[in-house]
């Protein structure tokens, strides 16, 4: 055989190779994202219990990797061989790849530099009470209890976390801060016009987490003094949800007031 010959026939069979291993990588990319999309759902209709469908993110993150090292290589197969459809292929597999790993590392990532806590309130001395969601936390692997331990870490990790002052009389902000709370979609368990307080529960997209929110209306002077909580139900480490769920009700809240 001559050596054009040779050449031939080594760059049909990186082609080949290239088309498999692409094939390969978009295909097991594409069961990693089935799977990790299933997690959450399969737990809240009761397919499986927690662990499993935590597991199951897990070893799909994992064996995504491995798909992204596979779409890796099958694209820099194609392109030496210049093979046009593996490279598509493998760039393809390695977009869904980045996709499916994408989140989850970012949130275990960000976990490691988050307090290890799932209790978050804008007053850390005296933080609102829950008084009607306690029925509904029966189940509930968390308590209501609020410790100094987790006060600390909240304005050690949370700093920016503080209550709302509005220049308007305690009834007027909590019509404001109901407004804001059905804004945000959450569920609203009460609305104690006599202590100015309102509970409300809100649901976590993926696995369906209930997680309690209290907020209470005092008076501030001649104005008020808006401050919330929010506890997880389940769960030592909220990997800041609670965090964030208070900013943004503090930002409609703020909404809310500049659009009355």
């Amino acid at each position: 055989m001559t050596p054009t010959g040779t050449g031939l026939a080594s760059d049909s069979k990186g082609k080949r190779v290239a088309v498999v291993l692409a094939g390969a990588g978009l295909g097991v990319a594409v069961i990693c994202g089935i799977a990790e999309l299933l997690a959450g759902p399969g737990y809240r209709l009761g397919w499986w219990r927690l662990g499993p469908g935590f597991q199951a993110v897990r070893w799909a993150v994992i064996i995504d990797l491995a798909a992204i090292a596979m779409t890796l290589a099958a694209a820099i197969l194609a392109y030496n061989v210049r093979a046009r459809r593996a490279l598509f292929v493998s760039l393809a597999g390695l977009i869904v790849s980045v996709v499916v790993a994408g989140p989850p590392v970012y949130l275990w990532r960000q976990a490691e530099g988050l307090p290890h806590i799932h209790d978050i309130s804008t007053d850390t001395h005296s933080p609102p009470r829950f008084v009607a969601v306690i029925p509904l936390r029966k189940d509930a692997s968390n308590s209501t209890d609020y410790s100094a331990e987790t006060a600390a870490l909240q304005k050690k990790g949370y700093p920016d976390i503080a209550p709302v002052l509005l220049a308007v009389p305690p009834a007027q902000a909590l019509q404001l801060a109901e407004r804001a709370a059905r804004a945000m979609g959450w569920d609203i368990v009460a609305v104690a016009p006599d202590d100015r307080r309102i509970e409300a529960t809100d649901t976590t997209l993926m696995f369906g987490f209930k997680d309690d929110i209290v907020i209470r209306v005092t008076a501030n002077g001649s104005g008020s003094r808006v401050d919330a909580r929010s506890l997880s139900r389940i769960g030592s480490s909220d990997i800041g949800t609670n965090a964030k769920r208070i900013r943004a009700f503090m930002r409609q809240l703020s909404a809310a007031k500049a659009g009355s």
